[in-house]
């Protein structure tokens, strides 16, 4: 009985778990990949553009899965991701913007590219439609669906533990895993940045990442440790 008190009393020292819900592996944290990624077109029509638009990692990736050529057109790089893998795969960067999404983006377009013919390669589901924001100061952004996310579908014996930490690297992770599990009040949310933070079930505890990178999001997740 002693020994059973002693053991209730000690104070833990136990870390909270720390669970990304990106397909990424990554060390110091659990994996729970809630989105997997399907090509969407076989093709690609370059000769409708002189500049091209991505707003994340996979959309790179994809656009080379389907055709290279993407390198010898300048590009447009929505977030610091983007603009690494767009340039770890041999391809130009010729803007990157300070503000990477909504109506702020949409006004950098308008100031620095209204007379470029841009392709925005992109998901099928996005956060902010940018087109219809451009089309209202007459600026025309073509675009194609290139891939789409889908929900990766869990049983509720996966659901994460009560203190855990989540890290959640876009609105879609966040949809995807409320899908699949109950939030718990005990749970901290680590967030990759600001359009991401308002998908969150309100009254959450959360910190938003100082830096829009799964590395940052993880050394923050690591800190509240």
């Amino acid at each position: 009985m002693v020994i059973n008190w002693v053991k209730k009393k000690m104070p833990s020292t136990t870390k909270r778990p720390i669970y990304l819900l990106s397909p990424k592996l990554k060390e110091a944290t659990l994996p729970l990949p809630m989105i997997e990624f399907q090509t969407t077109a076989k093709s690609i029509d370059f000769s409708i553009c002189d500049t091209l638009m991505f707003t994340s990692k996979q959309a790179v990736v994809t656009a080379e899965q389907i055709d290279s050529y993407w390198k010898s057109i300048p590009t447009i790089a929505i977030g610091i991701a983007t603009k690494r893998q767009i340039e770890e795969l041999g391809g130009k960067v010729i803007y990157h913007p300070k503000h990477f999404y909504g109506s702020r983006l949409a006004d950098d377009i308008k100031e620095k590219f209204s007379n470029k013919k841009i392709l925005y390669l992109r998901p099928k589901k996005i956060s902010f439609d940018s087109r219809a924001y451009l089309a209202q100061s007459n600026i025309e952004l073509q675009e194609q669906v290139i891939y789409q996310t889908s929900c990766v579908e869990y049983k509720s014996d996966k659901q994460p533990p009560p203190n855990s930490i989540i890290i959640f690297t876009s609105p879609s992770t966040i949809e995807c895993f409320l899908g699949n599990f109950e939030w718990l009040s005990s749970y901290t949310a680590v967030v990759i940045g600001e359009s991401t933070k308002v998908h969150l079930p309100k009254g959450c505890d959360f910190v938003v990442s100082d830096v829009p990178l799964i590395d940052s999001c993880i050394k923050m997740a690591m800190e509240i440790n």
